[in-house]
């Protein structure tokens, strides 16, 4: 028994010496930690924030007719040039019946009152020849009987509004709707046959259609607040747009909204810029687009990798070599970055090696 216990105790000795033996050889061929080394280098440091939105015309109106009825006839498809009072379309009236027959009723009394004038103005011109009345008294039976002519006239023109959109002697006709601007048709919401409402003081009235001049477009879209502050009127911005991909264009920033909305949880604000256009590319109405705005921007300077910065109590430090794979920290004052490279103002030179990070 006392021999098996000897045994043992002797093999566990064993294991631990050959363990402390394959311990001490691996550490001994370790290999060192080598870090990488980066430099300064000078370059270009673009700082810019990205807008997204659309572009659309500055002018795109919706033209309304003044009366109600049925498209008769449409004299335009979408994408078609006008001129400004172009016919759009023409419309066949369906005036209310009550309307109509008021009308009539007005025009028949106006009628009757012009008879009994014409009868009167016949015997006050007698009485004028055998001197019973004043050439002043003549003269006011006269004027009545110019205005009841008038009342006459008006009654009829009423009339003709109602049944044919047009008076006696006008040369427009309100079922005839113009283009109200030079531009370009984008839309043509209702075809011949569908029936449309008047505009009025209560109500807008149905579109005809929507025209736009699309030789003067803007980007519109939204930038986030924390960069706003940074925008300024005339700054330049390079829009790419999806549907055109590779072909950026330039824009001018014209405006910034001076109230913010909310989007998608957070303060933004919009954004207009007049777009300089390209006659060789064609750009449509609504087309999404993003803007690259510069904030600011350093040419030729010493920038380093952001990530190879550390960051202490809100000094910037960077560490190095001072010899062979020996670094010192040390602290430097930094510029404008670009999310990855970051402008060094002091406290580093262009020969000098940092660490990497």
């Amino acid at each position: 028994m006392k021999r098996v216990i000897r045994f043992c105790v002797l093999g566990i000795i064993a294991l631990v010496f050959i363990g402390t033996l394959v311990f001490l050889y691996k550490k001994s061929h370790q290999s060192t930690v080598v870090y990488q080394l980066d430099s300064p280098a000078r370059m270009s440091i673009v700082k810019k924030t990205v807008a997204i939105g659309k572009i659309i015309p500055r002018r795109e109106i919706e033209v309304k007719a003044q009366v109600s009825g049925v498209v008769e006839k449409l004299y335009v498809t979408a994408g078609q040039t006008v001129r400004k009072g172009d016919i759009i379309a023409r419309i066949s009236l369906r005036p209310n019946m009550l309307n109509v027959n008021s009308a009539e009723a007005q025009l028949l009394t106006a009628k009757i009152n012009l008879r009994n004038q014409a009868l009167d103005l016949e015997r006050y011109r007698k009485l004028l020849a055998e001197k019973l009345i004043s050439e002043t008294q003549f003269n006011q039976f006269s004027m009545n009987y110019d205005l009841q002519k008038e009342a006459v006239d008006s009654a009829e023109n009423s009339l003709l509004l109602l049944k044919t959109g047009a008076t006696k002697n006008s040369e427009k006709v309100s079922n005839m709707i113009p283009a109200t601007i030079d531009g370009t048709v984008l839309d043509v919401p209702n075809k011949e046959g569908a029936f449309i409402v008047e505009t009025s003081t209560f109500q807008s009235g149905t579109s005809l259609a929507t025209l736009a001049d699309m030789n003067d477009m803007i980007f519109e879209g939204l930038v986030d607040e924390s960069e706003v502050g940074k925008l300024r009127q005339g700054m330049q911005l390079v829009l790419n747009v999806g549907a055109l991909e590779g072909k950026p264009f330039a824009a001018i920033l014209e405006y910034i909204s001076p109230k913010g909305v909310t989007d998608q949880g957070t303060i933004k604000f919009t954004i207009r810029a007049a777009v300089k256009l390209d006659k060789e590319l064609f750009l449509r109405s609504n087309y999404s687009a993003n803007a690259d705005i510069v904030l600011g921007k350093k040419e030729n300077t010493l920038a380093i990798n952001e990530g190879d910065l550390i960051i202490e109590d809100k000094l910037t430090f960077v560490e190095v070599e001072s010899a062979a794979q020996t670094f010192v920290k040390r602290e430097i004052k930094t510029g404008l970055s670009d999310g990855i490279n970051i402008e060094v103002i002091s406290g580093l030179k262009l020969e000098e090696k940092i660490k990497h990070r």
